[in-house]
């Protein structure tokens, strides 16, 4: 049985720059022919290696998710709430405004408005934000009820804190500094209830 013929790019680095494209630009706002131009390869070799262009943005949300946006998870396993929460905006405000990242994130910015033709992934994204609001709900019903924090709404507090994220995300998009937006993360810290002993 004779071999196929082996790529000729590598799969990885064509996947990071067409990250980086619709990172910019947005789902509906990135062409095919952006995509080839970036990744180096024409589009027989990107529908062969990566699918059509829906299936393409699947796997770079999961790169996104697995490179930029990997501090998410990482940040909440801090076993203390306040400690969790300053690293998870401190680290969101260095990704946001990192120089060698497009400004803003790709989980708000892909798909916010779309056309009927890119419904499903506008809504894979939404339903991606919404797990990562259940991830936060999760911690802070933790936190109260290991008393870090007083008798509060979890879900008002989640939904108040990934508000507070997806702001930043488009306040950086629109040029906002870094030093902004950590006085933005350190409002949203003091906003946190207080325990009895603090």
């Amino acid at each position: 049985m004779a071999l196929g013929r082996p790529r000729e790019f590598d799969a990885d680095a064509a996947l990071e720059k067409a990250m980086n494209v619709f990172w910019k630009k947005g789902y509906e706002g990135t062409s095919l022919t952006d995509l080839t131009r970036a990744m180096r390869i024409n589009r027989p070799s990107l529908y062969a290696a990566f699918g059509n262009k829906e299936q393409l943005f699947r796997k770079v949300v999961d790169r996104y998710n697995h490179g930029p946006n990997a501090c998410f998870a990482t940040a909440l396993a801090a076993a203390e709430i306040r400690d969790a929460l300053a690293r998870l905006l401190g680290r969101i405000v260095e990704n946001l405004t990192n120089p060698k990242n497009p400004r803003g994130c790709l989980m708000v910015q892909g798909a916010l408005s779309c056309g009927n033709d890119a419904d499903r992934v506008k809504k894979e994204l939404i339903a991606r934000r919404l797990a990562g609001e259940c991830a936060l709900k999760e911690r802070f019903q933790l936190a109260i009820d290991q008393k870090q924090l007083p008798e509060s709404d979890a879900g008002a507090l989640a939904k108040y804190f990934s508000t507070v994220i997806q702001g930043m995300a488009v306040q950086a998009a629109s040029g906002a500094t870094r030093g902004e937006l950590q006085r933005v993360a350190d409002l949203a810290m003091a906003s946190l209830p207080a325990t009895a002993q603090a």
